[in-house]
């Protein structure tokens, strides 16, 4: 009766010796880095410079035990030795760094080491040059890594690209979104969004949807929400990247308590400016702007067929030449289809690319017709050098 009675409580004190031995690990992987630096490091600065990156997990007491727990690891290991309480790495701990973060020689001071090598790491770059790593140092570049990894995208080997193009790059990978990410786009190699409707798309890869006025902006904004940073500065950038990378190892090693509440980071609201209804109005208010999630997205087919249906029963015109207004496909769209979680700007990067590709035809108006004006102006669609205002329906044979 005794013996059974104990087993319920050993089980978790063998969780937690397994869960404390995971931690350990990686913060030994980190601390490894750390000594890396020109003389090493004393327990005292590995506590200092390592506690920002695992506070979020830890308490302070769990962390100091952590680390102490680590450095006698890495002597057992043979990758450290300890002198005159300063530690330094040995051939086969300078072996370790090699493996873990690139074989190419680092910098002397751990700011650079961290910013560079241990940021590249976070980022999924571990290895990259020296040219590469010295891009990660500029605030831009930094923007560009985060959403390159977090979006797919494909920024160079220099890791430096404008503003624009990455806009460009982001509004393709949000109609890619758009579409349950089934297609892949030639919409962004033609350019032929505007500049204010690129932004407009790519601002729907915010948590809540809206133009932010300039493409640095809005790189800084989704940048930071994209890692849950406080700020959009690039120290901010960087504590919350190393942060989600030490997250990420604790929880790959099997480490997977959730953050303390308190530490969760809260993101700053960001006011849109005024005049942000332009070329997004395509159907009833309060659908832009505001937070939401995605359904169901539909591939180009599914899309293609729901829009044609919907076009033929608000079609105008005469035999050969009948259309339907873009807010009234819309507004149908919204009514068939409520699980899809369109925006209209979305819904209108969508009718552009199906245009594009040939799968629908977008007609404009010719002629102004007073009478219509709000409709035109709600369906309204600028691309390249013309702005489209209906869906064509095809004639049944």
């Amino acid at each position: 009766m005794i013996e059974l009675a104990e087993r319920p409580d050993a089980q978790p004190a063998q969780s937690s010796a397994a869960g404390g031995a995971a931690t350990i690990a990686v913060l030994a992987d980190l601390i490894v880095l750390r000594l890396a630096a020109a003389d090493g490091a004393t327990r005292a600065e590995v506590v200092r410079d390592l506690a920002p990156l695992a506070a979020h997990r830890l308490s302070p007491g769990e962390l100091r035990e952590a680390l102490d727990g680590a450095l006698v690891r890495l002597r057992l290991s043979r990758l450290a030795v300890e002198r005159r309480a300063r530690y330094t790495l040995t051939d086969e701990g300078r072996e370790r760094v090699a493996a873990l973060y690139g074989s190419r020689p680092l910098a002397c001071d751990w700011p650079a080491i961290r910013d560079g090598r241990l940021v590249a790491a976070a980022l999924g770059l571990a290895g990259e040059g020296a040219a590469r790593l010295k891009a990660l140092e500029h605030p831009d570049s930094l923007r560009a890594a985060i959403l390159a990894d977090a979006f797919g995208l494909r920024i160079g080997r220099s890791g430096r690209t404008s503003a624009s193009r990455l806009r460009t790059k982001l509004a393709v990978a949000a109609l890619d979104r758009a579409f349950g990410n089934r297609i892949r786009t030639g919409l962004g190699d033609e350019k032929g969004l505007s500049a204010r409707a690129g932004r407009l798309l790519a601002g729907q890869l915010l948590q809540r949807p809206r133009d932010l006025g300039t493409d640095s902006r809005l790189i800084a904004t989704l940048a930071a929400e994209t890692i849950g940073a406080v700020q959009t500065d690039a120290a901010a950038l960087r504590i919350a990247l190393l942060r989600r990378y030490v997250s990420q190892r604790l929880e790959a090693a099997g480490v997977v308590q959730p953050p303390p509440p308190e530490s969760r980071p809260r993101m700053v609201a960001v006011s849109a400016p005024a005049g942000d209804a332009l070329d997004v109005q395509v159907g009833p208010a309060g659908t832009t702007g505001t937070a939401r999630s995605a359904g169901q997205r539909p591939d180009m087919a599914g899309f293609v067929v729901a829009v044609k249906r919907a076009a033929e029963a608000h079609a105008e015109g005469w035999p050969g030449n009948r259309k339907a207004f873009v807010c009234h496909v819309w507004e149908a769209i919204q009514r068939m289809h409520p699980a899809w979680g369109l925006t209209p700007v979305e819904f209108k990067a969508m009718l552009i690319e199906a245009h594009r590709t040939g799968n629908l035809a977008l007609a404009n108006a010719d002629l102004a017709n007073k009478a219509r004006a709000k409709e035109l102006a709600a369906s309204a669609i600028p691309y390249k050098n013309t702005v489209w205002h209906y869906v064509r329906v095809e004639e049944a044979a």
